[in-house]
C-alpha cells in the first residue's frame, strides 16, 4: 500500500484516516490475517512493554554490572519536584531507561525496532499516557503509527546498528516515537511526518560503539536521549514547525551516511567509546581480556 512516507501521508489524507489505521490495513493485507488477529498481536506487544517498564522502574542490574538502577534514580529525582526539564519528558527518559535496563538484564522486551533501541517507543508512550489518558485502543494505535514509520525506514534505509550505526537504531526509534506522539496528541498525518523528520535529522551520524560489545553502554542512555528528542520534536511539529528537508529525504540521507560510516563505528566495539581507555578496561574486566586482543 505504501513504500515511503510521502505515500503513507497521501493515503492517510486521501482516505481521511489516521496513519495507525493505514498500518493496520497494510498488516492485514501483507499477513492475510484478520483485523482482530493483527490488533491482538500488537496488544501482546504492548503488554510486554508495560511489564518491562514496571520491572525496570523497580530496579534491575545487568549481569555485567555495567547498567542498572538509573531508571529508579530518575524516578526518585522526579519525585523531589526540583527538576529543570518537564515532568513528562523526564518520565519518558526514566521509562525508556527502564526498558533498556531490563533488556541488558536479559529480561523480555519488545524490539522497537531493535532490542538496543527498545526503550524509546514504550518510554514515551507510557509517559504521555499520564498526560493524555489514552484508551487501551489508542495505546495500541500508537504502536501501529510508530510501526508504519519503522516499516518505511527498514525498507528504504536500515534499522541495524551493524549496517548503519546507532542512528539507524535509536535514531529510527526516536523518529517512530515522535510520529506516534503527534498522532496520539491529535496532530495530522503531515505533522507526524514532520516530527519524524525533525527527530531523525538531529540523530544523523550517531555511531554504534558498544563498550565490550554489549548492548549496555552507551546504549541505555542513548535511549534516554532518544526519548527526550522524540518528545521535543513532537512538540515542535504540533506547534506547526516543519522540516525544510522532507522526511523521505532525511531517511535517505541516514542510509547514505550509514554506508559511509567506518566499520569501527558500526557495532564492532573497535572505535568510539568502546575504544577509550575506560572502555577497554571495562571490557577486560568483564571478559578477562580485551575482545580486540583475542585470536
Amino acid at each position: 500500500m505504501f513504500r515511503n512516507v510521502a505515500e503513507l501521508i497521501e493515503l492517510a489524507d486521501s482516505q481521511n484516516k489516521k496513519i495507525s489505521e493505514i498500518m493496520i490495513e497494510q498488516e492485514m493485507e501483507f499477513t492475510k490475517k484478520t483485523r482482530e488477529q493483527v490488533v491482538s498481536q500488537m496488544e501482546k506487544n504492548l503488554e510486554v512493554m508495560e511489564e518491562a517498564i514496571e520491572k525496570g522502574i523497580k530496579g534491575v542490574k545487568s549481569h555485567s554490572g555495567l547498567t542498572g538502577g538509573d531508571a529508579v534514580l530518575m524516578q526518585k529525582y522526579i519525585e523531589k519536584g526540583n527538576f529543570l526539564s518537564g515532568q513528562t519528558l523526564l518520565d519518558a527518559v526514566s521509562k525508556a531507561v527502564a526498558t533498556n535496563e531490563v533488556n541488558a538484564a536479559m529480561g523480555t522486551i519488545c524490539a522497537t525496532p531493535t532490542a538496543g533501541s527498545a526503550g524509546v517507543v514504550p518510554g514515551t508512550l507510557f509517559a504521555i499516557k499520564e498526560k493524555l489518558n489514552p484508551t487501551r485502543e489508542e495505546m495500541v494505535r500508537y504502536l501501529f503509527t510508530s510501526g508504519a514509520f519503522g516499516f518505511v525506514v527498514a525498507n528504504n534505509a536500515s534499522i541495524s546498528g551493524a549496517a548503519g550505526g546507532c542512528q539507524a537504531e535509536v535514531g529510527s526509534a526516536s523518529g517512530m516515537a515522535a510520529a506516534a506522539i503527534v498522532e496520539m496528541a491529535g496532530g495530522t498525518p503531515s505533522q507526524c511526518a514532520e516530527a519524524m523528520a525533525i527527530t531523525l535529522k538531529n540523530m544523523l551520524g550517531l555511531v554504534c560503539d558498544p563498550v565490550a560489545g554489549l548492548v549496555e553502554v552507551p546504549c541505555v542512555k542513548r535511549n534516554a536521549m532518544g526519548a527526550a528528542n522524540a518528545m521535543v520534536a513532537a512538540d515542535m511539529a504540533l506547534a506547526g514547525i516543519t522540516s525544510r528537508i522532507p522526511c523521505d529525504e532525511v531517511i535517505d540521507a541516514m542510509f547514505k551516511i550509514g554506508q559511509t560510516m567506518p566499520v569501527a563505528l558500526r557495532e564492532t566495539a573497535q572505535g568510539g567509546l568502546a575504544a577509550t581507555p575506560t572502555g577497554r578496561e571495562l571490557e577486560a574486566k568483564i571478559f578477562g581480556v580485551s575482545l580486540n586482543k583475542r585470536d
